[in-house]
């Protein structure tokens, strides 16, 4: 058993080549158990879902964060700053389009992070991150 939980995420995507694509080469995400209708994924040590959900809309609703709009449905992962930089080049170098550019936020004070948020193809927001201060994960 891991020293901490993990969690357990199934969500919709339009496409399961897509996700495959996306979760396993972009983001190197090793692919688990899979049927005709759904793919797991190794998430950073999490266990994802890709369910193929054709007609699912995806939600829109936005809420300010730090001046910025932060999609209010979204998943991710805490990364070290070292695996973050490296992803945030990876997904610069593979030109995708980011909805946040990767940036830190709340810089100097408690909590302060490195994120940056993007979409998988079937419209699912994704953040990812990394503290400055990991004990900060939680400060107020």
């Amino acid at each position: 058993m891991p020293s901490r939980p993990r969690f357990h995420l199934a969500f919709p995507v339009r496409d399961l080549a897509e996700a495959r694509a996306f979760y396993g080469q972009l983001l190197g995400c090793r692919e688990g158990r899979s049927s005709d209708e759904w793919v797991d994924f190794d998430f950073f040590g999490h266990q994802i879902v890709a369910h193929l959900s054709p007609s699912e809309a995806r939600a829109e609703a936005h809420n300010r964060v730090d001046g910025e709009d932060v999609p209010v449905r979204h998943f991710g992962v805490i990364l070290e700053m070292p695996e973050w930089r490296d992803l945030a080049g990876r997904l610069k170098g593979a030109g995708l389009e980011f909805l946040i550019e990767p940036g830190v936020r709340f810089e100097g004070q408690p909590g302060e992070q490195a994120t940056l948020f993007i979409r998988d193809p079937s419209g699912n927001a994704l953040e990812f991150k990394a503290f400055a201060d990991d004990a900060m994960v939680f400060a107020r």
